[in-house]
């Protein structure tokens, strides 16, 4: 079982994006051992938020609510990846990354931008999740 944690700052925008996006694709792959979760350095309960929301209902992705999740206790077998190099400071495990170290670019917040910033990041996210993707399937090969 392959566990992956997506990390960003509040747990409203980026990281729930990338948890559903990554859920949705496994699951049309039909891929059963990657297990998807998102957390926030600094979550605090709120709700997604409205824009993103209003994105992955856009990508027939679960749009359903949800409230943040603050990162605590980490644990080894999970590989958690930060949405941007300068995230990964914060989160204290055995395997961390970060979204650019394993598919070449950060996923920069869009909260409080236009709708139209908020759907750019999900497409980003979206094609570095292929290319995650990817990755996991060669790792299965070795």
């Amino acid at each position: 079982m392959i566990k992956i944690c997506f990390v960003c700052t509040g747990n409203t925008c980026r990281s729930v994006m990338a948890e559903r996006i990554m859920k949705d694709k496994i699951k049309k792959l039909q891929i059963s051992d990657v297990k998807v979760l998102s957390r926030g350095i600094k979550a605090n309960g709120e709700q997604i938020s409205p824009l993103a929301k209003k994105t992955l209902k856009k990508m027939k992705v679960s749009s359903a609510n949800r409230k943040s999740v603050k990162l605590g206790k980490t644990d080894d077998t999970t590989l958690y990846i930060a949405m941007t190099e300068s995230l990964k400071q914060f989160i204290n495990a055995k395997k961390v990354a970060s979204f650019k170290s394993l598919v070449g670019f950060d996923i920069l917040d869009p909260y409080g931008q236009s709708e139209e910033v908020y759907y750019k990041t999900a497409l980003d996210i979206e094609k570095g999740i292929n290319k995650l993707i990817e990755k996991i399937n060669l790792w299965r090969e070795l």
